[in-house]
């Protein structure tokens, strides 16, 4: 799968935002009071453990706004392995500069660089399989995009990115529709042709009501392999079949080999831990 980066007009904002909050009304006073206008200095981000980078953009822009003089060159890219030691960037420039913006460029390739690696390692755990990893919209709040490339960079696909842009009929929606069938079937009237349709079941009575109707994708939530293996088997690739719920490294490969083509993880945007790159300074001379 080829990494496309998001455009600079989705990172800026973010990261200015980021930048804003952390200056607020003075700026960055402590380097002002500290480190001499005109001192220069070269420094190296540097990954403490092992991993996948990813927000490599983001954190090269939290350099540029602060000074556009800052040159970051960046020795891996976006989806890279890297192991303790492992020298990511290098950044020079302005030490004012660097150090005021060192805290939100290391937040953001920390962070996202987490949810890559986390993302790895389940994808690891269910090759050989046809299954793939996609994300949910169990995101940060204003950092969605972000979240969702960096799971990519771990080489895990998608889910829906917002409420506009796929209909998918959970429990709740089910309840107050008074049942699969009809929930479907209000889908239908009420979107457009482009628009796919997926609706989530927990039993399997509700799965061979959804295929009665039609629709092109199922969510197979909280169901056990054995009886994963079956909604394959009812589905039998008339829909796209994705399996949820508490979903593990150390289960995802069972849950692989029941057939589901997708297995959607939530805890890979809202709870990966953040990965340790420091911020290394270096000799000019």
């Amino acid at each position: 799968m080829i990494l496309v980066p998001l455009p600079r007009l989705i990172v800026e904002p973010l990261v200015r935002n980021a930048l804003t909050e952390d200056l607020g009304l003075a700026g960055d006073i402590t380097s002002a009071a500290v480190i001499p206008e005109d001192h220069r200095s070269a420094v190296a981000m540097v990954a403490r453990q092992p991993g996948v980078v990813a927000g490599l953009d983001a954190s090269d822009l939290a350099f540029q706004l602060v000074d556009p003089g800052i040159v970051m060159t960046r020795h891996l890219s976006d989806g890279a392995k890297v192991a303790p030691g492992d020298i990511i960037a290098t950044i020079r420039g302005s030490s004012r500069a660097l150090l005021t913006a060192e805290r939100t460029a290391l937040n953001f390739l920390g962070h996202l660089s987490g949810i890559a690696t986390v993302t790895a390692g389940i994808v690891e755990a269910i090759s050989g399989t046809k299954a793939s990893i996609v994300c949910t919209r169990k995101t940060t709040p204003g950092l969605r995009a972000l979240e969702k490339y960096a799971v990519r960079a771990g080489g895990g696909m998608n889910h829906r990115f917002a409420l506009h842009d796929a209909v998918l009929i959970k429990d709740n929606h089910v309840a107050i529709a008074g049942g699969v069938a009809e929930a479907i079937r209000r889908a239908k009237a009420g979107v457009g042709h482009m628009v796919k349709i997926e609706v989530e079941v927990d039993r399997l009575d509700q799965l061979r009501e959804a295929m009665a109707e039609g629709v092109d994708a199922v969510l197979l939530d909280n169901m056990t392999p054995d009886q994963l293996r079956e909604a394959v088997g009812i589905v039998a690739e008339r829909a796209i079949t994705e399996a949820s719920g508490r979903i593990t490294p150390a289960t995802a490969a069972t849950v692989a080999a029941s057939g589901v083509d997708l297995i959607s993880v939530g805890w890979l945007t809202h709870s990966a831990p953040t990965l340790d790159i420091g911020l290394d300074w270096q000799s000019l001379a």
